[in-house]
């Protein structure tokens, strides 16, 4: 059960009686205001409330289950704190003298037998109450006498103490009074020294005795000045001594009250030598001071050709077409990569903070030690890989530098990839022009017996004897022809030989040519399909761009297996007008692409080796590029025009 909070007046009484009904006749006899009555219906509950509360008396049943009254007393009176709260025992067994003596020896000091006199009962429980408030309050008065004992113990000690304190402070201000090096002057309020150390003869020449009465203007005459100003404690003034020039000293100030005497101290130090040492340090700091200015002009014109000198290389650095890293000698990682690097490479600093080993290589193959050496580079043949896996060349350099007082490693990386190209576009050009050179040279040669031997040919061809052997003839004929074509395509590779530049669109170029590609296509097992978009017209040669297109979709066709399809296009970006021929062969391998547009190179058996050579001769005439992309899907030709 739950029990509200006793008034500080009230005291508590607990009632244990297995039976509720004896619970409640008790509590209606022993209702009152100075009471609070807490019940219990075993011996059990009874331990837990003793437990938590204090009581005055206890009224236990004998007779109950599991735990009896006796039992329950015993283990009352074990605890020190409940031993003794009185225990009456309440019973409606026998009043045998052994069962009564089994109670008081249990704990109980009183008996009450059912059915018994209420008025008995608030009787026997008032005067038990009455000894427990008699009892509590003298706990109080001797706990209040305890602790005025305490603190009056504990203000006796901290009277020992201060005594002991004062005294010890006082011989130490004695002490320090006598021994002081400094001059110590009691002044009254009227202006008299009343007292002075021994240091007054070190400084004034005075004895003490001497001086202990006098006024104290006869050792320091602007002393009354000083006094008027209510808040100087620290002041430096002229001193008389006995005999001598005027000193100059500082005098400290106090004020104190000694037997409701008013009293000035005065600490005095002769700051002669002090004076001389600050005038010395003043020199000095005067000369250093204009030292220093010296120094800061030297050093700001210095910080200023520095200054110049980093935007000079941030610039050179940050704008540099050259790829330019600058690395730490210490840990290896990248303190900043420049804007070619970004673009070129396609890495920001904060993506390679610690170089990939296999990204430089020497010419030979070999990874570069990228952890940075002593050992500079000169212009190295590398290659490197960008972020989108394309190899591209380089020559590289490095040069040791200091960034904010740390050693770094400077890579410049002079990219040639495009410089390597044009050299190996160059050497295929003049190869080109040699030949197409040469085919000048020797065309009208070689065409007038070749059109004599086919003229001779028609003619012995038309006779009648010779029925027999017609498709010989178509054969000799038909070679005469190829080898004519040959002829054509050599002097097609010539520089000089004229183009008739018109303007022309190439989208009505390829829908004129596109049922011949359709049908050449068709004889492959594949198909062809166009996609046109509107582009302007350009300035061309009819004939040779019709031969670039039949040359380019012809490899186009002979590149795929049955099934695929050859797709053709043509689209404007960036001010130029792109053909695309595009096929789903199974691409060209690396080695063989390095080596497409030299003269009498081919995969085909049958081939010559001038169809891709006379496509890019034709279309470095009309100022036109070409553009590979090739995969295992397919290769892409783009043809670019400049609009």
């Amino acid at each position: 059960m739950s029990i509200r909070k006793a008034e500080k007046s009230q005291v508590n009484i607990l009632l244990v009686d297995d039976h509720p009904e004896n619970l409640m006749a008790l509590e209606a006899v022993l209702s009152s205001a100075e009471y609070q009555v807490i019940k219990a219906t075993s011996g059990e509950e009874a331990l837990k409330w003793v437990l938590k509360e204090e009581f005055a008396v206890i009224l236990l049943d004998v007779q109950m289950p599991n735990l009896d009254g006796f039992e329950t007393a015993r283990l009352i009176k074990r605890r020190k704190k409940s031993k003794d709260i009185p225990i009456i025992f309440i019973t409606a067994l026998s009043q045998a003298s052994e069962h009564v003596q089994k109670g008081y020896s249990s704990g109980g000091i009183d008996y009450i037998f059912k059915p018994f006199e209420p008025a008995v009962l608030i009787k026997k429980v008032e005067g038990f109450i009455k000894i427990y408030q008699t009892q509590a309050r003298i706990k109080t008065q001797s706990h209040l006498l305890q602790q005025h004992a305490t603190e009056l113990e504990d203000l006796n000690q901290e009277l020992k103490s201060t005594t002991a304190a004062l005294r010890k402070a006082e011989a130490l201000a004695r002490a320090i009074y006598d021994v002081s090096v400094d001059t110590i002057l009691a002044i009254d309020s009227q202006r008299r020294i009343v007292n002075a150390n021994s240091a007054t003869k070190a400084i004034f020449g005075y004895q003490s005795s001497e001086i202990i009465g006098k006024e104290a203007s006869q050792l320091i005459p602007e002393l009354e000045q000083s006094l008027a100003a209510d808040n100087t404690k620290l002041l430096c003034t002229i001193g008389l001594p006995k005999k001598g020039k005027p000193i100059p000293i500082e005098i400290s100030l106090g004020k104190a009250i000694l037997d409701d005497q008013y009293l000035i101290v005065c600490s005095i130090r002769d700051i002669t030598e002090r004076q001389e040492i600050e005038k010395a340090r003043n020199e000095q700091y005067e000369l250093l001071e204009k030292l220093v200015q010296e120094r800061t002009l030297e050093l700001c014109a210095s910080n200023e050709k520095l200054q110049l000198s980093e935007q000079l290389f941030h610039k050179t650095f940050e704008f540099s077409p050259n790829l330019m890293v600058i690395q730490s000698m210490k840990d290896g990682r990248l303190v900043d990569v420049n804007e070619s690097w970004e673009n070129i490479t396609g890495y920001r600093l904060e993506e390679v903070e610690n170089l990939n080993p296999e990204m430089f290589k020497f010419i030979e193959g070999n990874a570069i030690m990228l952890f940075p050496q002593e050992e500079l580079l000169r212009n190295v043949r590398i290659t490197y890989e960008t972020k989108s896996g394309m190899i591209r060349d380089g020559l590289l350099s490095t040069e040791v530098l200091k960034l904010k007082g740390e050693r770094c490693l400077l890579w410049v990386v002079t990219d040639i990839t495009e410089r390597l190209h044009l050299e190996k576009e160059m050497a295929r050009l003049d190869r080109l022009d040699l030949i197409g050179e040469m085919a000048a040279g020797i065309a009208h040669e070689i065409r007038n017996p070749m059109t004599t031997v086919r003229g001779f040919l028609q003619m012995m061809k038309a006779r009648p004897q010779h029925n027999e052997n017609q498709e010989y003839f178509e054969l000799m004929m038909s070679e005469l022809d190829r080898a004519n074509s040959i002829i054509t395509e050599f002097l097609t590779l010539s520089k000089n030989q004229a183009v008739e530049l018109k303007m022309d669109d190439i989208n009505v170029l390829l829908k004129t040519l596109f049922p011949l590609i359709q049908a050449d296509a068709f004889n492959h097992m594949n198909d062809v399909r166009m996609e046109l978009e509107e582009i302007p017209n350009l300035m061309l040669d009819q004939r040779e761009i019709r031969q670039m297109i039949l040359n380019l979709a012809r490899n186009g066709i002979d590149a795929m297996r049955p099934g695929g399809i050859l797709s053709l296009r043509t689209f404007c970006v960036d001010n130029e007008v792109v053909l695309e021929v595009q096929d789903q062969g199974s691409g060209i391998e690396s080695d063989v692409l390095e080596k497409l547009g030299n003269p009498f190179f081919t995969t085909k058996e049958n081939g010559t080796g001038l169809g891709l050579a006379v496509c890019f001769r034709i279309a470095e005439k009309h100022k036109a590029r070409i553009s590979i992309k090739t995969s295992s899907q397919g290769t892409t030709f783009d043809v670019h025009f400049p609009t």
